[in-house]
């Protein structure tokens, strides 16, 4: 198994902000249609790249960088009568990402609507109710993004 490379640490020069410090690795379309992809369970190089469209330069980034920054993992399969390749699965930081991209989907359908309506919808698997993203207080109770107030840190953690 390859080596995680550490993407947050104290360092000066290290942004302070952790949305910030996501972008470095998050930050490009590419890095996440790509954790869309896998979400879908599409693993190999070629199914991803087909899907997407994507040069195969770009798609070998964007994977290097995702699987250094420990959100993807690597296994080794084999067809028969080729050599060894490489899939890609999420790692346990890769997995917490779905949230992320259902709540991007839910901003797209809500501010960026399509005429024929969203491409997927959300559902509870035991009753089939729709579902959305929102802020859950510690008791699993929904709390308006209203009454959610964000207390940033100085530097120095006061």
């Amino acid at each position: 198994m390859a080596a995680v490379r550490q993407w947050s640490g104290p360092t000066d020069d290290e942004p302070a902000c952790s949305i910030e410090r996501s972008l470095q690795i998050l930050g490009e379309r590419w890095a996440l249609l790509v954790l869309r992809e896998i979400f879908a369970e599409r693993h190999r190089f070629a199914e991803i790249q087909a899907s997407l469209g994507i040069a195969s330069n770009l798609l070998s980034a964007r994977l290097k960088l995702l699987v250094e920054a420990g959100v993807l993992r690597t296994e080794t399969y084999r067809e028969p009568g080729s050599r060894p390749r490489q899939s890609y699965h999420l790692t346990e930081a890769g997995s917490e990402l779905r949230i992320v991209l259902a709540a991007l989907q839910q901003w797209g359908d809500r501010h960026r609507p399509r005429p024929s309506g969203p491409s997927a919808v959300r559902r509870t698997r035991s009753t089939g109710q729709p579902v959305h993203v929102g802020y859950v207080d510690d008791d699993g109770r929904e709390v308006q993004a209203a009454d959610v107030a964000v207390h940033t840190r100085s530097a120095t953690g006061v």
